[in-house]
Formats: C-alpha cells, sequence, structure tokens
C-alpha cells in the first residue's frame, strides 16, 4: 500500500493545493480514471466543508489533513480530518448543504468517524478503481 499525508491551515486558499497533490499522488500510483475525477471532487468538498464549517467558533483557523491511501491499484481511501468542532447543525450555513451529498454520490462509500484522539472531526471516503 502506497499512502501520502499533507496537513495545511484551514483556509481556503489551501483548497486547490490539496486536492491537486492528493490526485498527483493517487494518479502517480496507477489509479485512473475512474475513480480519479471523483476523488478530485470527494476532497475539494470535503476539505472546503471544513473550512467553512470546523472552526467557526475560532478565531484562528485550524489545521485540515488529507491521507490517501492506495491499494494494489484496486482500492483508493481517502480521509480528510479537521482538529475543528465537528459536525454539527447549522442554521447560518453560508453554502446550499449540498456537499456530503455531492460526496456519496462519487464515493462508493463514505463513513463520517470521531478521530482516535477525539479531536475535530473524520471523514473516510472509499473508492473502487477500474469501474
Amino acid at each position: 500500500m502506497a499512502s501520502a499525508s499533507w496537513s495545511v491551515p484551514a483556509l481556503a486558499e489551501e483548497v486547490g493545493g490539496l486536492r491537486h497533490a492528493a490526485v498527483a499522488f493517487a494518479h502517480d500510483q496507477g489509479v485512473a480514471d475512474p475513480p480519479l475525477e471523483g476523488l478530485r471532487l470527494a476532497i475539494s468538498e470535503a476539505v472546503t466543508n471544513a473550512v467553512i464549517h470546523a472552526f467557526r467558533t475560532r478565531e484562528r483557523p485550524g489545521t485540515i489533513t488529507v491521507t490517501v491511501d492506495v491499494s494494489s491499484a484496486a482500492l483508493v481511501e481517502a480521509v480528510v480530518r479537521d482538529d475543528g468542532m465537528g459536525m454539527s447543525a447549522r442554521s447560518d450555513s453560508p453554502g446550499l448543504g449540498l456537499g456530503l451529498g455531492l460526496i456519496g454520490s462519487v464515493a462508493d462509500s463514505v463513513e463520517f468517524r470521531a478521530p482516535a484522539d477525539g479531536v475535530g472531526f473524520e471523514l473516510l471516503m472509499s473508492f473502487r478503481c477500474g469501474g
């Protein structure tokens, strides 16, 4: 299994760089399309959600980490983790609320979970390779 991880401040201008690094890594490991475009979209949506929602009660942004694991070119797993406040309902959301549904439509599986250390939120997305 090949694995890579990137951590950046939770800022809007970091979304594109994280998306590019993760997709380039998967591509370099032999992942083609599908699921490469789905991975690109899902990571973009998940990181954007973390930037917008995870740190809204803080004066300064926290950290977002993206980890991509490629298992023998048959499966790609991506984890987007933040060290923010986790997931909760938000009546004042600046978005349309379509991100998680969009992620679910392109990933083969999606799992929401608390990180092992109990800080923040993790979104695990799995994509089968080759169709």
